[in-house]
């Protein structure tokens, strides 16, 4: 029964410690997370950016148009969204700016529920786009611009939830008031 192992083994190359040569699907990975990927800029476009509108410089892509099929286009819509969002997740971008980038579609998630006007506010803010632009940022190593800008928009998102929380709270004082004076109700 010949042998499943060679009698002896043929060395073709040594190599320093610390030095080492990736495999093919090594180099290939790290090529990758080292640029932008291709597949982001794709979806991006295509969601985006894929068609101008005759006479203008405006572009929309399919996002918008998906849109305009309830519950099917918004899923395929944002389905491609995730995606770009993985790709982050993938390159490594930090927390505060995937929270941001998921606030980009969520926001346009939002927007795909509003009948007609939806589609509109879709076409103009184009999250595909900023989100890819994020990453582009992050990876072309604006990473402390990127946490900057990040951290401004959720120190005004912050503000905007505390004057929204102030609002409240004064309506509800003004709607005891108004039960206590007008109504009579717990007063005795």
């Amino acid at each position: 029964m010949p042998s499943e192992f060679p009698d002896e083994i043929k060395i073709d190359e040594i190599q320093r410690p610390g030095r080492r040569n990736p495999g093919v699907g090594e180099a290939l990975f790290e090529r990758a997370g080292q640029g932008e990927s291709e597949v982001a800029r794709f979806l991006a476009r295509w969601l985006d950016n894929i068609l101008r509108i005759p006479g203008t410089d405006f572009k929309i892509g399919l996002d918008p148009i998906l849109s305009l099929f309830p519950g099917v286009g918004s899923t395929i819509a944002s389905g491609g969204g995730l995606i770009i969002l993985a790709e982050a997740v993938r390159s490594g971008v930090s927390v505060p700016v995937l929270l941001r980038m998921g606030g980009n579609m969520l926001l346009n998630t939002l927007f795909d529920y509003l009948p007609l006007a939806g589609p509109v506010a879709s076409a103009f803010f184009k999250s595909n786009v900023r989100n890819l632009r994020l990453l582009q940022k992050w990876q072309a190593g604006h990473q402390e611009a990127v946490r900057r800008g990040t951290f401004r928009l959720f120190l005004a998102f912050g503000g905007i939830l505390a004057l929204l929380g102030l609002v409240l709270f004064g309506l509800f004082i003004g709607y005891i008031y108004v039960l206590r004076t007008v109504f009579g109700v717990g007063a005795n």
